[in-house]
């Protein structure tokens, strides 16, 4: 796909993240985060823009004007700001930006997760399968270790955080345009949407098995953090080589 395809991203960047800690007890909005010295939504923007998309919607909702003076975009970059509400949910956000997708297609994602992902790929994907949208799938690591038991309740080893057999929706997307007319302003993207989406055959999941991370509690923050150094972060390393992904048709449950 051509660094030139006109695609916007809309990112939806109007979450608190109360689990976040002394940043947000600060005001600070969720997308404003700091990950090795600049804010997470920058790091998401890069990821895409490094593969030559640089069109960005902004779905603003919680302290939204910090962002706009905060964000420090590059000069490169098309960034548009957009006012959703300050508790609209996610479906309502993009529904909100519909006059503003004049694009066939269009890219989609959270505010908190960053990925080694190949738009390129993932767009061919979409493309490939005709249906109004594509989610990207992923295996989590598992927030514990787990116990290996035998007979008699022996323990007989340890997995440290191993990542899960199943799969989860890792928040970067592809939609057809029209899905946009099926959206109200009360509507949770991850809800009756997604889920009429896969009832209706019109969903498929892009099997991503690369890095994937998502900001939700400090403790990520702090992971994320130190993944930044040395060198650049994992998220940056495979970009545009389509490294340790994969892609499989199937409907996906919302």
């Amino acid at each position: 796909m051509p660094a030139t395809d006109p695609l916007p991203t809309a990112v939806l960047c109007g979450g608190q993240g109360t689990r976040l800690g002394a940043a947000t007890a600060a005001n600070l909005p969720k997308a404003l985060i700091p990950i090795g010295g600049r804010p997470i939504l920058w790091h998401i923007l890069h990821l895409y823009a490094e593969q030559g998309w640089r069109h960005f919607i902004l779905c603003l909702g919680y302290r939204g004007e910090d962002i706009r003076r905060q964000l420090r975009p590059e000069p490169e970059w098309r960034v548009e700001y957009v006012d959703t509400g300050e508790t609209t949910p996610t479906g309502g956000r993009l529904a909100a930006i519909a006059d503003r997708i004049r694009t066939p297609d269009f890219f989609a994602t959270y505010g908190d997760g960053l990925a080694d992902l190949d738009f390129a790929t993932l767009l061919a994907f979409h493309r490939g399968h005709q249906r109004r949208g594509t989610l990207t799938a992923v295996q989590p690591r598992l927030p514990f270790g787990l116990l290996q038991l035998g007979d008699d309740q022996a323990v007989t080893g340890f997995h440290e955080k191993p990542y899960s057999p199943d799969w989860i929706n890792g928040g970067f997307f592809v939609f057809r345009r029209e899905f946009l007319d099926t959206l109200r302003a009360e509507h949770a993207l991850e809800g009756a949407p997604l889920e009429r989406l896969a009832q209706q055959d019109q969903l498929r999941a892009f099997q991503h098995r690369g890095f994937w991370a998502c900001l939700d509690t400090y403790k990520d923050r702090l992971e994320l953090d130190a993944l930044c150094t040395p060198g650049p972060p994992p998220w940056q390393r495979a970009q545009g080589r389509g490294a340790g992904q994969g892609a499989s048709g199937g409907s996906a449950a919302g």
